[in-house]
């Protein structure tokens, strides 16, 4: 599961048409419904990806839940709203130069996991709640790691 292996079954999709390599994750119907009217219209504009910057910035989620007490509440309360702000943000900057930054910086956090890559190259992304940010290799605009 750490070299996301397991994905490798959404290939499939992706040649079938019904995926992109990079878009909002697929979500599982409790998932998806916790999420805000507005956010998941807004996710459905574009097709669901192998990875995308939601997955990106959580690629070490399974940690943060295990550090956290009550994970399924912090899990609705904290991590899934940042998600679907991010999702959002990625939608609203949705262009091909972006695709493609999503590709490298997926390759980047698979083999360098603490990587801060996603934090340089995706300006403007919305700023992690308190809560999450000693969770993550956040790096503030002025690009020192918090």
């Amino acid at each position: 599961r750490n070299t996301k292996i397991n994905e490798l079954p959404q290939l499939l999709n992706i040649l079938f048409g019904d995926m992109s390599v990079i878009g909002p994750r697929p979500l599982t119907n409790q998932v998806y419904s916790g999420h805000a009217l507005e956010t998941k219209q807004i996710i459905e504009k574009i097709r669901p990806g192998l990875s995308g910057v939601g997955s990106i910035i959580f690629r070490n989620e399974e940690n943060i839940l295990e550090q956290n007490a009550g994970a399924l509440d912090f899990y609705k309360s904290v991590i899934l709203p940042y998600k679907g702000k991010l999702e959002e943000w990625y939608v609203a900057h949705y262009t091909l130069t972006n695709y493609f930054k999503a590709i490298y910086a997926t390759i980047v956090v698979v083999l360098f996991s603490r990587s801060t890559i996603v934090w340089r190259i995706f300006k403007g992304l919305p700023k992690p709640p308190v809560e999450l940010i000693k969770h993550m290799n956040y790096l503030e605009n002025d690009g020192h790691t918090l």
